[in-house]
């Protein structure tokens, strides 16, 4: 997996930004009256439940952008499973960049480990079963890059990024081209011809469409496992198989033993709760 310090960009800073100016405003009015508010601290950021840890790289850029001296040290990486009680990381730096960025990284931190930690659940539901487990465009705006980071971290993958990074055909945009194969020839003439095309079915008849039209990738979109499984033998290897839809952890090696390719799954962003994280501050002496 690629390391978040490589996803640390200018649009990453702006989320960074945004979050710190919503919570500070004008003026973090209880800090900044305390005495000696930019004496040096130190804290601990420690866990408090079982977790996927994601978004270190994150939690330390809000303190770098509140003390650029800030050092921050943790003995995990992004992806490891971390125990109630351990120190997620330490952090030394001047006390007001603590008590001020605390809030946002640990938004931050709890939310992409949150997102970690509900996705290995899954992966672990799987088992040994070949069959990818993706997410979806199903994400909070602004954060999606970040959010797919998360998954990767609990072990899943990423369907596409955006709009811009694969074709996939919809029932809304069949309707407006008349047919699928209308749909399929329009976009592959335009498409280079290293770019796969992904189209989505609801029925056998879709499916034998799709196949007729010699479609890169079939999604089986709210099918029941009947249905799956008929439209598994009726594609027989000939495009790859996708299921959306309907898709529960615990039905998750069912789906996977109808013989489908990838399964997609929302929930993995959108239904992923914060995980308990907590900081402790003290001044360093």
């Amino acid at each position: 997996m690629t390391p978040m310090h490589h996803y640390i960009s200018s649009h990453t800073d702006h989320l960074i930004d945004l979050g710190l100016s919503e919570d500070v405003g004008s003026g973090d009015i209880t800090t900044d009256h305390l005495p000696r508010p930019d004496a040096a601290g130190m804290a601990v950021i420690i866990a408090k439940q079982p977790l996927i840890v994601a978004g270190l790289a994150i939690a330390r850029r809000v303190f770098e952008k509140l003390d650029p001296d800030v050092a921050f040290f943790s003995v995990f990486t992004d992806g490891d499973k971390v125990n109630p009680g351990d120190a997620v990381a330490e952090i030394r730096c001047s006390l007001r960049a603590l008590l001020v960025g605390e809030r946002t990284a640990l938004n931050f931190l709890q939310h992409l480990s949150g997102i970690a930690t509900h996705v290995r659940d899954y992966v672990k539901e799987l088992g040994d079963a070949s069959v990818r487990l993706v997410d979806t465009r199903k994400t909070i705006p602004g954060w999606r890059v970040l959010e797919k980071y998360a998954v990767r971290a609990g072990g899943a993958h990423n369907h596409r990024m955006g709009l811009y990074d694969g074709v996939l055909i919809k029932d809304n945009h069949i309707a407006a081209f008349g047919c699928i194969r209308n749909a399929v020839d329009h976009i592959r003439d335009a498409v280079s011809h290293l770019v796969k095309i992904e189209i989505e079915t609801s029925t056998l008849d879709e499916v034998r469409e799709a196949l007729a039209a010699g479609v890169d990738i079939i999604m089986l979109d709210n099918m029941d496992e009947d249905g799956i499984r008929a439209a598994v033998l009726l594609i027989d290897h000939q495009a790859l198989v996708e299921v959306s839809g309907r898709v529960r952890k615990e039905n998750l090696k069912r789906l996977a033993a109808t013989g489908v390719d990838i399964i997609s799954v929302g929930a993995l962003i959108h239904s992923a709760p914060f995980v308990d994280i907590s900081m402790r501050i003290s001044a360093d002496s």
